[in-house]
């Protein structure tokens, strides 16, 4: 049991920090423009990365980050499934999850992200048999922690993850989402249970979590798991909502994707 008597919602005095993403978005077209004219090493060798989004957007929001990978010989794949709103807008039956989830109580809303993370594993499992070849999955936010828990179903098929600032602990109970989403009457303390339950099962694949200590939407004790060896935790101070456009975290991305050992 993790003890959680330390964590909590990210303080206020980080939410102003995260004005820095404005930044970030003034500067990604001159940034864009030097990449796309500039020559850059191919160390993707055509391998085949899913990008995967956060809580409120969808693959547009992704773009730049696959063109950057697209630009260093990877083969940038969006999510496919819309905007991602943690499966609250999609009908589905809780008892047709593949988790082993404890329902004993009126579900509103809170088997949502299990049921993302069911879709993703059979796209990426159809994706993997119809071209013969593992995948790497990139996600930003939620959409790290619904690709950490694919490759805990693939461990077979995903060969490496990366995360940007993704909770690892807590589900959204540690995030600036908590209140709006207890205010749509899910049950925070249920979630928090059910991913420590969930993680049990080992994550295979190795891990690279790209996390800040001044992001103000997801607590920074939340992002790290104590005694985590399976992750390696790199640390770059940046806006959360700045995470999929910053110069710096894109650099990081592939020089992850491309150390020895992530390579495919």
């Amino acid at each position: 049991m993790i003890d959680a008597k330390f964590l909590s919602t990210p303080p206020v005095s980080l939410r102003a920090l995260e004005l820095r993403a404005a930044a970030d978005a003034a500067a990604l077209p001159i940034w864009m423009l030097k990449v796309a004219a500039r020559k850059v090493p191919d160390v993707g060798n055509g391998r085949s990365v899913f990008v995967l989004p956060g809580f409120g957007a969808g693959d547009r929001a992704m773009a730049p980050l696959r063109y950057y990978l697209h630009r260093h010989g990877f083969k940038p794949e969006g999510w496919g499934l819309g905007v991602n709103k943690a499966g609250l807008d999609l009908d589905h039956d809780p008892k047709n999850i593949s988790w082993a989830l404890t329902i004993d109580r009126e579900i509103r809303g809170e088997t949502g992200v299990p049921y993302l993370c069911d879709l993703m594993v059979e796209r990426i499992k159809g994706f993997c048999r119809e071209n013969g070849t593992r995948v790497s999955l990139i996600g930003w936010s939620l959409g790290g922690t619904i690709a950490r828990e694919v490759a805990r179903d693939l461990p077979e098929l995903v060969d490496h993850v990366v995360t940007l600032g993704s909770p690892v602990i807590g589900g959204p109970k540690y995030t600036g989402a908590a209140s709006y989403l207890a205010g749509r009457g899910l049950d925070l303390d249920w979630i928090e249970a059910e991913v420590e339950r969930r993680s049990l099962i080992p994550l295979k694949p190795p891990i690279s979590a790209i996390v800040s200590k001044t992001d103000g939407v997801v607590d920074w004790s939340a992002a790290v798991l104590p005694g985590d060896q399976k992750t390696r935790y790199i640390t770059e101070d940046v806006a959360h909502l700045g995470m999929g456009i910053n110069r710096r975290v894109m650099e990081l991305v592939v020089r992850e994707l491309a150390r020895p050992g992530n390579q495919g």
